[in-house]
């Protein structure tokens, strides 16, 4: 069943047309992987899903996003609910300069989910063991979440999400400051996760796509190329471009 439709969205940067009459449904509860060449509008599209693109100057979009049946861009959506609905993680770590600890409340307090101590405690609990980071950590919550390995400040990332029970996870090339090591454990993680979450996840490794997606878009110079099973896309493609794209021809 798909949670995510989107209708010939357009977005532009002013004059700059960088996303042209995306039309795909995304599927619940599996991993949908956008991959193509730099430049070629995935990032933008992925950050159109909660909207973070608004916070650019001179960014105007038309066409429609539906999540669970609402359009996303309706001026009567609350921007900040969307926002704890549809998680987002990006490229480099990004954990606040806090503890452990406050890093994976900070969303239960900021949402004013509750206030409730033994709620909180127990939400930090199980969104580290979810990440596979608590039996690790547990007894260093009270460290700077700076203290982590660049792997460990991504799961924690993640964990900060999870705490506030998003259904949609956004991923933006994840594994791209990682190492291979930990780039394997991330992906492992992202398989593990798609069974409470909807994930859309950015990524440049085509390898990676692979392995952890069931579908994949291919974009290029802002429209969508081709969207199928990832087996398809990879294997025997309908377009030309994404043949040549995959079979590394071009990109």
């Amino acid at each position: 069943m798909s949670i995510i439709e989107i209708k010939k969205f357009n977005l532009y940067y002013s004059d700059f047309h960088a996303l042209k009459d995306i039309s795909i449904n995304i599927e619940e509860k599996c991993v949908t992987a956008m991959i193509g060449p730099s430049g070629c509008g995935k990032s933008t599209l992925l950050k159109s899903i909660n909207r973070i693109n608004d916070t650019i100057d001179g960014v105007y979009t038309k066409g429609v996003i539906n999540i669970s049946g609402q359009d996303i861009y309706d001026e009567d959506t609350d921007v900040d609910k969307l926002r704890k609905n549809v998680g987002m993680v990006f490229q480099r770590p990004n954990p606040f300069p806090i503890s452990i600890y406050e890093n994976v409340a900070f969303g239960l307090k900021v949402n004013r989910i509750t206030s409730d101590k033994n709620v909180i405690n127990e939400t930090v609990e199980k969104s580290l063991k979810a990440v596979l980071l608590w039996n690790g950590i547990k007894d260093k919550l009270r460290k700077s979440a700076l203290s982590l390995t660049l792997e460990q400040q991504q799961r924690l990332c993640i964990a900060r999400v999870i705490a506030i029970a998003p259904r949609i996870i956004l991923l933006d090339e994840p594994c791209s400051s990682l190492d291979p090591v930990a780039t394997r454990n991330i992906e492992e993680l992202i398989i593990s996760l798609k069974e409470e979450y909807t994930i859309v996840i950015v990524t440049h490794n085509m390898q990676q796509a692979a392995r952890v997606s069931q579908d994949t878009a291919f974009m290029l110079m802002g429209k969508l190329i081709e969207f199928d099973k990832t087996d398809k896309i990879f294997t025997n493609p309908s377009q030309k471009e994404t043949d040549n794209y995959v079979s590394g021809r071009f990109g």
